[in-house]
């Protein structure tokens, strides 16, 4: 996944995985690439982490979000989330868990 580069701005972009949430409004995005070695011409997977900001805390681990460069927001933080791709599977935007029956009950 290479780095894009938006019109406007020139802000760029990376698409990757949510692997962490690390507090209020953070998570940690892996975006992994694969290139060619120069020797061997066999193909290697890099990856890189990216602290970024959930203004609103909508992501969840394994979700696969856009992300773009931005001012430094803390110590680690220079990205900020653009937009959610996709949800982890098996979870549903906007839907709540589901009702786990009660675990033990009163003895009479």
């Amino acid at each position: 996944m290479a780095s894009e580069s938006t019109g406007r701005g020139h802000r760029t972009t990376e698409v990757g995985k949510v692997i962490s949430r690390s507090g209020q409004q953070t998570i940690v995005v892996e975006v992994i690439r694969r290139v060619r070695d120069r020797l061997y011409k066999k193909y290697v997977s890099r990856r890189r982490r990216f602290h970024t900001h959930d203004e609103r805390n909508e992501c969840h681990v394994g979700d696969r979000v856009r992300i773009a460069a931005t001012r430094p927001m803390s110590r680690l933080k220079r990205w900020r989330l653009i937009e959610i791709l996709s949800r982890k599977p098996g979870e549903v935007l906007g839907a709540a868990a589901p009702d786990l029956p009660e675990a033990g009950g009163a003895a009479e």
